[in-house]
């Protein structure tokens, strides 16, 4: 998001809260229920943009709280808020109301702790008639303060990292960047990326993406740039029922990646992730805490939003979940997914997301998708979109279910990618029946498949040599 004032709002309660430093919103909550006498809520506004901010919650508490709840009044037109990692948000009025999640609900004695954050549209102002956990706050009247603070955070040293093995593409290329409408390399030079998409995780008929060796024999064999870990979200069995679980197969893919010298590319595979943001901004939160480091990282937030608004509801999705992850990953590339099955980037173009090393998702199959498609994603290049086709297939948009190939359209897109300087991932290294698995039945784990390439696999791996 473009960098604005960053600012504390600072409620100034009661005579016990006159002692705290002036840069915090401090609650002073008679004991009781779980809040603890002498805590403080901090809202820090880490950014603005004119018609609406971001901030982000912490609490100290004087003593242990084992779960809570907070409330205030806005003093200022607020509107559309949006918060992560809590649960029960509302806003009513002015009045703003959110509970922990579960696993933010401890505070121990003399903590503090970010708990949470949220955007809203509006300006940000002062807040009154605090309470957490239903025990008001004290009397008094509240004051804002503004301090300024420096718009970047405060360097930290990075977690050490490998280096990536000597002719691999991450050592040849090092952390990517955004320059205008390209991909740029270390050096910034522009760089195009291109690989192969994993089918969801938790429908792959054997565990192709998480295969070290494969991955490598890719690498060596069919020169793959780039790997796309399609974790699927709401469909039984997937993200939703299991987090634990695919998680972690995720991680496998990621330290695959690193090992292998491949960029790895992260996907929230999803339809209708913007009504799960919360799990959303959570996941993204803690990888990027714990891999934000690795320069060969690419964030993928959502993969295909279905015919719903970009603006009020694709959008403030992505914000949160951007948020969520900027504040422990500030520069690997986040790919943004766009409307009507990451069509309708045209549409995204005349209403960006606020950020750096930003890219939007375009996704096309050859039988359904040609020139009217591509019209749309030179129209979002023209207004200074950067693109990342992150699935694509010589099929229809099924996946190919009929068989049939559109070979002379999937090489029309693949010129127009190469011209256009645009990485992509072809879709999907399985086996199966569908047009766009790329192997055959008994292709083994461990790769060695130039013998079970069927489908639009041939093309795929044609091209990426």
């Amino acid at each position: 998001m473009q960098p604005g004032t960053r600012r504390r709002l600072t409620a100034i309660i009661g005579a016990a809260a006159a002692a705290l430093s002036a840069g915090a919103v401090t609650l002073v909550a008679s004991q009781g229920a779980n809040a603890a006498p002498g805590c403080e809520v901090d809202l820090n506004v880490v950014s603005s943009w004119g018609s609406g901010f971001q901030a982000n919650v912490s609490i100290t508490s004087a003593e242990a709280v084992g779960d809570w709840t907070v409330e205030w009044d806005f003093t200022s037109a607020v509107s559309g808020i949006s918060a992560w990692n809590v649960t029960g948000q509302t806003l009513s009025g002015a009045h703003f109301t959110a509970a922990d999640a579960g696993w933010n609900a401890s505070i121990a004695a003399g903590q503090t702790r970010e708990v949470f954050g949220f955007t809203a549209s509006g300006t940000p102002g002062d807040i009154a008639n605090a309470e957490v956990n239903g025990i008001a706050c004290g009397d008094g009247d509240g004051e804002q303060t503004t301090e300024p603070e420096p718009t970047e955070p405060t360097p930290t040293d990075p977690e050490p990292t490998d280096p990536a093995p000597e002719g691999t593409p991450v050592q040849e290329h090092g952390k990517l960047s955004v320059c205008g409408t390209k991909m740029c390399d270390a050096s910034g030079d522009p760089v195009q990326l291109k690989g192969v998409s994993s089918m969801w995780l938790h429908w792959q008929t054997q565990p192709y993406a998480q295969n070290l060796q494969a991955l490598e024999w890719m690498r060596d064999n069919w020169n793959i740039d780039v790997f796309r870990v399609a974790m699927g979200v709401e469909p039984e069995g997937a993200y939703l029922d299991d987090p634990a679980r695919w998680k972690s197969e995720v991680e496998t893919v990621i330290d695959n990646a690193a090992t292998a010298g491949v960029y790895v590319i992260v996907d929230f595979h999803a339809h209708a992730a913007h009504q799960h943001q919360s799990e959303a901004v959570a996941f993204f939160s803690d990888l990027a805490d714990r891999y934000g480091h690795l320069p060969n990282i690419i964030w993928e937030t959502y993969n295909e939003p279905e015919q719903v608004s970009w603006s009020s509801q694709v959008k403030p999705y992505h914000q949160a979940t951007v948020a969520a992850i900027r504040q422990h990953d500030p520069d690997n590339l986040i790919v943004l997914g766009t409307p009507t099955w990451s069509q309708d980037v045209d549409v995204a173009a005349a209403d960006p997301v606020a950020g750096t090393n930003l890219m939007y998702t375009l996704h096309f199959y050859s039988c359904t998708h040609s020139q009217w498609n591509r019209d749309k994603a030179n129209t979002a290049i023209s207004r200074g979109l950067a693109l990342f086709v992150t699935e694509w297939g010589a099929s229809h948009a099924d996946g190919g279910l009929d068989g049939r190939l559109c070979l002379d359209e999937a090489q029309r897109w693949v010129d127009w990618m190469e011209a256009n300087g645009i990485s992509w991932a072809a879709w999907k290294l399985d086996v199966g029946t569908d047009s766009t698995n790329l192997l055959s039945a008994g292709a083994p784990l461990t790769g060695g498949w130039n013998n079970h390439l069927r489908g639009h696999g041939p093309f795929v791996v044609e091209n990426l040599r």
